[in-house]
């Protein structure tokens, strides 16, 4: 073979790989001005800290949640517990916070709501929305007054959330890259490949979080575990490449070995990327948002980190190639010979345990202990809001707070509704415009004729006639104009700010006393209509004495929901709360259980598919691995310890997704080894073979699951490092003591089901100093069949099954 055949026999994949090779000093520039404005664009990113923002737009409760934030303005509020202070002490405080600027209001009383055990709470709301910043500077305010007493405040005010998650996310980051580092040491086989593969994956997340910033938002779950997960999940495609670079390294120089190792590496990374892209992509068929914003930002940090290892990782390759060489060590990762030995030895025994393990397992994580809200919810670390929360809600009563949405403008139906939920004992006490006392034991939507306002109001009866008579105008009833305007009713919220509005216009003068005493009562009659009344839709205020999840709560909402509608039974009519969004999370995973466990598995099964051409092996391989996903979600039934549900639905894509890769390197191995030997030594041979790979990927993954879970405090965030943790060590476990006995009582099968066409055969003669890779079969100076990956001086005459058959390069080159 000459020059030229060879040129022209070089394929896509070279010729790429040259061109990144060669101009790495480039990608070096433009991945350096890349990573500049993603430090800069990472800042940009908007995070949404609230799970309810994910319920599906066709739910009631989300439905219920946009009209309220439409139609209502909630007031900024806070619970503040003071400990230790005496009632006589704790209701001069009261006064005192009511009179800082800012502070609309302040609940505190004797009762077991507001006074416990020498403690006192105060239910604090000030006069601004809670998304303004206000509430916050007057909330700090109150603190830094009292700042000697010992205080606890639970609140929605700020980031305080995000803020201490960043903080638990940053030290998880250094403690896992830490981790990272000393496997990698361990692993390797020389130093210099340490900070090759920190580089390339500190580049990908960065770029990765960088253009965070394209998406109108991201979850907080998202942006807390992604970067870890991008690092845990895709970190074994640098080391494929790395591991390529090294065996080309032996052989020929620097530069050439990188470009082999590179087009080599794509197909073969790219391939084994697919079964981790799956599993994610299952993610995205989720009802429930969460999903598919995890599945995206996890599946684009898959694909940075595959640009980082096929574009900026090569020139790192060749920039410490010299150093490589010059820090080589010994092998740390021992052979477990004995685990093949054992494996072959139990391979008509474990496949029974493993189908009865299987069957349980199954059944036993149908009972796991999945719940919808954080108030069962432990976690191994408390943050300050946690332990402020705990302190408030053991100390005091509480009630379990819903609101129910109905149409506008119908004073006695809301009246009648609120009467019938009183009357119930799952209710504690209710609150709507239709039930607030006003003044003198009148309610806000009293009907006053025209005598009884100006005996309220303490003002001429002929003005109170004077301002009914413009309002039946302004309103158009004009009948009660005419001899009827002494019988008037009209609902004392609405006239009390129809005077004000009067005295502010200059059409009604009073005396002081009574102008102050109007606006007073018309300041918290138009924030409590601002909070209850909106344009088209009314809130009531329902205080239950039920827990906030359970199926007795889950059917009392339900119950509510039944009242409204039989006085509603045309109008939209909602249930919102924290456990209407429970109920609404557990009608979701309901859906999502299945949609995503039959995606993730469809979508891998098909990638399997084409990788072995064999409708066998894939089953095996996906039965272990589903295996392990319903043993993984046992341990919660046994341990009696709750699980959040969505940590259910992402961690069994990603274990589908990423462990599979764990079963496809032992599957590979085996197949390609076990016609050359018997099936002992070659199930040996698999075994010492796969461990070092499955070491490094699954402790990695193992390791930033267990401290996700340890040092995080948020329930969600815990419970898929726990869960991710815990799969990755059942799967690893399983791959190394289950699937290769299946493997060696299943050849037949597997064999049986291939569908696999032979490739066809390509003749090659050449002589002199050559390449040869790939699987062939003829003579060089004797007779070869096999699998060839090796440099040949003399005459070859091959039929090549696969691979190639090129010039090589001289030393120099």
């Amino acid at each position: 073979m000459n020059a030229s055949e060879n040129k022209e026999q070089t394929g896509f994949m070279t010729k790429l790989a040259t061109f990144i090779v060669d101009k790495r000093n480039l990608v070096f520039l433009l991945m350096g001005i890349m990573l500049v404005f993603s430090l800069f664009s990472k800042n940009w990113v908007v995070v949404e800290n609230k799970l309810t923002a994910y319920l599906p737009s066709t739910s009631e409760t989300r439905k219920g949640l946009d009209v309220m934030e439409d139609q209502f303005t909630t007031f900024g509020s806070a619970k503040i517990m003071f400990a230790n202070v005496s009632y006589a002490r704790a209701q001069e405080i009261a006064a005192d916070i009511a009179s800082f600027e800012g502070v609309q209001g302040v609940n505190f009383d004797n009762t077991t709501d507001h006074y416990n055990n020498v403690s006192a709470l105060y239910d604090v709301t000030f006069d601004y929305p809670e998304d303004d910043g206000r509430c916050l500077e007057g909330l700090n305010a109150i603190l830094n007054r009292y700042g000697a007493y010992d205080t606890y405040v639970s609140t929605t005010l700020g980031n305080q959330t995000a803020e201490i998650i960043d903080q638990e996310i940053g030290v998880i980051m250094v403690i896992v890259g830490i981790i990272v580092a000393i496997v990698l040491v361990l692993t390797s086989k020389t130093f210099a490949e340490v900070p090759v593969l920190a580089l390339t994956f500190g580049s990908a997340m960065i770029l990765n979080m960088g253009t965070n910033f394209l998406f109108p938002k991201i979850s907080f779950v998202s942006n807390s575990v992604t970067s870890i997960l991008q690092l845990a999940l895709s970190l074994d495609y640098a080391v494929i490449l790395c591991n390529r670079f090294k065996e080309e390294k032996e052989s020929m120089p620097i530069r050439e070995a990188a470009i082999v190792a590179l087009s080599k590496g794509i197909p073969e990374i790219g391939a084994s990327s697919l079964t981790t892209i799956g599993g994610l992509v299952a993610m995205i068929f989720m009802q429930f948002r969460l999903g598919p914003d995890m599945g995206v930002c996890l599946i684009k940090a898959i694909l940075y980190a595959l640009f980082s290892v096929f574009v900026f990782m090569p020139g790192l390759l060749v920039l410490f190639g010299p150093l490589m060489d010059k820090t080589e060590h010994r092998n740390l990762v021992p052979k477990i010979s004995f685990v093949g030995k054992f494996d072959y030895a139990t391979r008509h025994v474990v496949p029974i345990i493993f189908a009865v393990l299987i069957v349980a397992g199954y059944i036993l994580s149908s009972h796991c202990p999945y719940v919808y809200g954080y108030d069962t919810i432990k976690t191994p670390k408390l943050n300050n809001q946690q332990i402020s929360a705990n302190m408030i809600r053991d100390t005091f009563t509480s009630s379990n707070l819903v609101a129910l949405v109905v149409p506008a403008g119908d004073y006695e139906k809301e009246k009648a509704i609120l009467a019938e939920l009183d009357s119930m004992p799952e209710v504690n006490n209710t609150m709507g415009l239709s039930n607030i006392e006003a003044l003198d034991g009148y309610t806000l939507t009293d009907k006053l004729t025209p005598r009884q306002f100006a005996e309220l109001a303490d003002i001429d009866y002929e003005l109170a006639v004077l301002v009914y008579s413009a309002y039946a105008t302004e309103k158009g009833d004009y009948s009660k104009l005419i001899g009827g305007i002494s019988t008037y009713g009209v609902p004392l919220i609405d006239i009390f700010l129809y005077v004000c509005d009067y005295i502010d216009q200059g059409y009604v003068t009073l005396s002081d006393e009574q102008t102050k005493m109007l606006k007073d009562a018309a300041v918290k009659m138009r924030n409590g209509k601002l909070q209850l009344q909106g344009e088209d839709f009314s809130r009531m205020l329902i205080y239950l004495n039920l827990p906030v999840t359970g199926d007795e709560t889950y059917a009392f909402t339900d119950r509510i929901m039944q009242v409204a509608q039989e006085h509603y039974p045309d109008g939209k009519v909602y249930v919102v709360g924290e456990s209407t969004n429970a109920y609404e999370f557990k009608k979701s995973f309901a859906r999502d259980n299945i949609t995503v466990s039959v995606m993730s598995i469809l979508i891998v099964l098909i990638v399997l598919l084409f990788t072995f051409k064999s409708a066998g092996m894939p089953v095996l391989l996906i039965m272990v691995i589903q295996g392990s996903i319903w043993v993984n979600f046992s341990i919660p039934f046994f341990t009696k310890v709750d699980l959040f549900f969505i940590a259910y639905l992402i961690v069994s894509s990603i274990q589908m997704g990423a462990n599979i890769d764990y079963a496809i390197v032992i599957a590979s191995r085996y197949t390609e080894i076990k016609e050359n030997m018997s099936k002992r030594d070659a199930i040996i041979e698999t075994m010492n073979f796969a461990f070092p790979t499955i070491l490094t990927s699954g402790s990695i993954l193992a390791a930033a699951g267990f401290m996700l879970g340890r040092i995080s405090s948020e329930g969600t965030i815990v419970g898929i490092g726990q869960s991710i943790c815990r799969g990755t060590l059942i799967s690893i476990v399983l791959v190394l003591f289950v699937l290769p006995q299946l493997l060696l009582v299943g050849d037949k099968i597997i064999e049986k089901t291939s569908f696999s066409v032979a490739m066809p055969i390509r003749r090659r003669e050449a002589s002199g100093r050559m390449v040869i890779d790939g699987a062939v079969r003829g003579t060089i100076n004797g007779t070869v069949t096999g699998i060839m990956h090796a440099t040949v001086e003399g005459d070859a005459k091959l039929e090549l099954v696969s691979g190639e058959v090129k010039e090589a390069e001289d030393e120099e080159a």
